[in-house]
C-alpha cells in the first residue's frame, strides 16, 4: 500500500472588515498605504476641536493556502509556529516532532522516544515546544536549540490518561488534558506532573487559560466545559444551552470570554 505523502497548509493572508452602507458611499480609493512618517490631515469639527480622522476602508482580500509536504506516514496533528518563523508539528504516527521551514519547505524530525504518540504541542513561555504525548503517557518538552527530549510522566496511577491538549497559565503552570477522564499541571519550576480525575470521567480534550489565568476546559465525551480552581485545582463543570454537542476545543478571547 502506498502512503500518501502529508501535508501542512498555512493561510498567509486573511479578509479585513467589510464596511458598513454608509461607509461604502463614503469609502475614496487609497491604494498607496501611508508611510509611518507621513502627517494624516486632522479634520476640524465645527466648534473647532480636532476629530480622529476617517479610517480607510480596508478592501476584501482572497486567501491563499500553501500547503508544505512533510515526510510519508508523518501523520501530523496539531502545529505550533516558533518564535523564529518556524513551525513546530507532531508527527504522531511516527513518535516525533517535527520542524518545518516555511522558507525552505524543508522538514526535520526529532524522534520523542520508544512508543511516543505525540499529539499536541504549543511554545512555552521559554521559547521551547511542549507535547502531550499519549504513547509515553508524559508531557515532553524539546530543546530550540539542542534538541534535547525530556520527559515529564504522569504519576503511575493515572496509566493511559489518553493525553489530548495543553496551555500555560498567566503563572507559567502548563495545565493539559486527558481524554480518558484525566486533567493535570506541570510546574515547570518544579518539574512535577500532578494529575487529577475529571468530573464525569471521560471527555477533557481542548483546554484555554484567560488573559487572568483562568484555565477551562472542555469535555468531548461529556459534553460540557469545566472551569478549574487555581487554588484547590478541582474543576466545576459548566453545562452548555446545548446537551449532548461533543464540546472539543475552547479559546479565551482577550476578555476573558470563552468560545466553544
Amino acid at each position: 500500500m502506498i502512503v500518501p505523502l502529508g501535508v501542512l497548509a498555512i493561510v498567509l493572508s486573511g479578509c479585513a472588515a467589510q464596511p458598513t452602507p454608509i461607509e461604502q458611499e463614503e469609502t475614496i480609493e487609497n491604494s498607496q498605504p501611508a508611510d509611518a512618517s507621513t502627517k494624516v490631515p486632522v479634520e476640524q469639527s465645527p466648534s473647532g476641536a480636532a476629530s480622529t480622522p476617517a479610517q480607510p476602508v480596508g478592501e476584501l482580500r482572497e486567501p491563499e493556502i500553501v500547503e508544505y509536504a512533510v515526510p510519508n506516514g508523518a501523520r501530523p496533528h496539531d502545529v505550533a509556529p516558533a518564535p523564529d518563523g518556524t513551525v513546530w508539528y507532531t508527527a504522531q504516527r511516527q513518535g516525533a516532532l517535527g520542524r518545518l521551514d516555511p522558507d525552505t519547505g524543508d522538514t526535520v524530525q526529532i524522534p520523542l522516544g520508544s512508543g511516543s504518540a505525540p499529539h499536541g504541542v504549543i511554545v512555552g513561555p521559554d521559547g521551547a515546544p511542549w507535547i502531550t504525548d499519549s504513547g509515553l503517557n508524559a508531557i515532553v518538552r524539546v530543546d530550540p536549540e539542542t534538541e534535547q527530549v525530556e520527559v515529564f510522566p504522569l504519576p503511575s496511577n493515572f496509566a493511559n490518561a489518553n493525553l489530548n491538549t495543553a496551555v500555560f497559565d498567566q503563572a507559567g503552570v502548563l495545565w493539559f488534558t486527558g481524554q480518558n477522564g484525566v486533567y493535570g499541571r506541570l510546574d515547570p519550576a518544579e518539574g512535577i506532573v500532578e494529575a487529577f480525575d475529571a468530573p464525569r470521567g471521560r471527555g477533557p480534550y481542548g483546554i484555554t487559560a484567560t488573559p487572568d489565568g483562568t484555565v477551562y476546559y472542555a469535555s468531548l465525551a461529556g459534553s460540557h466545559i469545566a472551569r478549574i480552581d487555581p487554588t484547590t485545582y478541582q474543576a466545576t463543570v459548566i453545562e452548555p444551552p446545548t446537551s449532548g454537542q461533543g464540546a472539543r476545543r475552547v479559546w479565551s478571547d482577550s476578555s476573558g470570554r470563552i468560545w466553544v
